[in-house]
């Protein structure tokens, strides 16, 4: 096992492929009709899907044996943070003040690498100071480190004193020797600055837009669902994004940030705490996607109970908000609304990603919607519908493996046991 991993490793980090693997699989699962294939074999060249088909009675040499094992695509979470992780205030506070972009950087190396070895090969990455999702990034596709495929927003854009405002809290002295924050550093207070701003997104390496529609639990202000954007603001923001070809993602937790956000033309909603049933009915007219992130809620909603664990300002927040999110996917669930699988890791602990499932099954969906809305409907919002989110002939050659059947239960996906990105193996117990 060590030398597979170690072997996979270092194909990664020379940024090569073994030239042409095969895999050996006891049973395949074909997520677009949610039924299993026995027994079959996937040939991978150049880290790509050559063909699948019957397993072969005799195994050959050098054959990557998963006989005993269920085999999926590479899942996808399109919301983390790779370049932090939750901690106590104290230490939060703390590395506002002394922490350098570079110490930022060197943590995320080991997020990264805990999210891949969770089975998660592609993740969407919304919002960094700094841009260093984007280094990030490029660091991954470089194979200098080991991780997801990244999709990056570089930083959110948010609009003064608003979620992702980096400046929000600070002390007179700070705040004036900083200075205002402006687009270059994701805030605007206009129309043209909120243009400005997704040119410079562009600018710095992004893949897409993230705006932060609403307050949010864990900025160092007073609301977490004030509506932060007025709908000219908004439409300038999406407009621009089309030009350069990015899609939206909207942080919202209340009602109307929520709504003037799909009004405008946003391509996913982001928690959405505090829809209603006109949001509901948005949805399905925009055809915009819910990332729901109920780890984030939960993990958020224990922690407030901890008196030393969040500041005076992000307690209540969490309290009163993260609780709600595993209803709201239930009500969006039963009425039909698009649903992608993400998370918000780093708001809790990276690599426990898997534990979405779980309570997406709980709240009422099917298992095999919920590996949907990790596979083929994550890559659909990607704009990756050919090359990601399922095993075909032409896909990137990512396959998770697990003991037993997820799809009797779901919980199995928390242990994933076999991880390959465009062909490399990087875990095999």
């Amino acid at each position: 096992m060590k030398q597979l991993v170690a072997a996979g490793l270092l194909l990664s980090l020379n940024g090569a492929h073994a030239a042409t693997q095969t895999v050996d699989c006891g049973r395949l699962l074909d997520v677009k009709s949610g039924a299993w294939r026995e027994r079959v074999s996937i040939v991978i060249e150049d880290g790509t899907v050559k063909s699948i088909g019957p397993m072969a009675s005799t195994p050959a040499p050098g054959r990557i044996d998963l006989s005993g094992k269920s085999c999926l695509p590479g899942l996808i979470d399109m919301h983390v943070h790779l370049t932090g992780e939750t901690q106590p205030a104290v230490d939060a506070y703390r590395d506002r003040l002394t922490a350098d972009p570079a110490d930022m950087a060197y943590r995320s190396v080991k997020y990264a690498e805990r999210t891949l070895m969770a089975g998660f090969t592609t993740v969407r990455d919304l919002g960094a100071e700094q841009a260093l999702n984007v280094s990030l990034k490029r660091a991954i596709a470089a194979g200098a480190i080991p991780g997801p495929r990244m999709f990056t927003a570089g930083k959110s854009i948010a609009t003064a004193g608003g979620h992702a405002d980096p400046t929000n809290n600070l002390s007179h002295f700070l705040s004036h020797a900083i200075g205002t924050p402006g687009p270059a550093q994701g805030v605007i207070n206009s129309p043209d600055e909120g243009r400005q701003a997704v040119r410079e997104r562009y600018k710095e390496g992004a893949d897409l837009i993230k705006i932060t529609a609403t307050g949010g639990v864990l900025s160092q202000a007073a609301s977490g669902q004030n509506s932060q954007y007025t709908e000219d603001e908004l439409k300038a923001i999406v407009s621009t994004a089309r030009d350069y070809g990015f899609r939206v993602a909207a942080h919202a937790h209340g009602a109307e940030g929520l709504k003037r956000a799909l009004r405008a033309g946003v391509d996913s909603i982001e928690h959405g705490t505090l829809m209603d049933d006109e949001s509901v009915a948005l949805f399905k007219k925009t055809g915009g996607w819910y990332v729901p992130t109920i780890s984030a809620g939960r993990y958020v909603a224990d922690k407030a109970k901890d008196p030393n664990y969040y500041s005076a300002l992000v307690r209540p927040k969490a309290a009163a908000i993260g609780p709600q999110l595993q209803a709201t996917f239930a009500r969006a669930y039963k009425a039909g609304v698009k649903i992608a699988f993400g998370t918000d890791a780093g708001v809790f602990p990276h690599g426990e990603n898997a534990k979405e499932f779980g309570y997406m099954v709980e709240a009422g969906m099917t298992p095999i919607d919920a590996i949907r809305a990790a596979t083929i409907h994550a890559a659909t919002l990607l704009d990756q519908p050919k090359r990601l989110g399922m095993l075909e002939p032409g896909f990137a050659g990512d396959i998770v493996a697990v003991d037993g059947d997820p799809l009797r239960d779901i919980k199995l996906l928390e242990q994933v046991k076999f991880v390959m990105k465009e062909g490399v193996v990087y875990k095999n117990l």
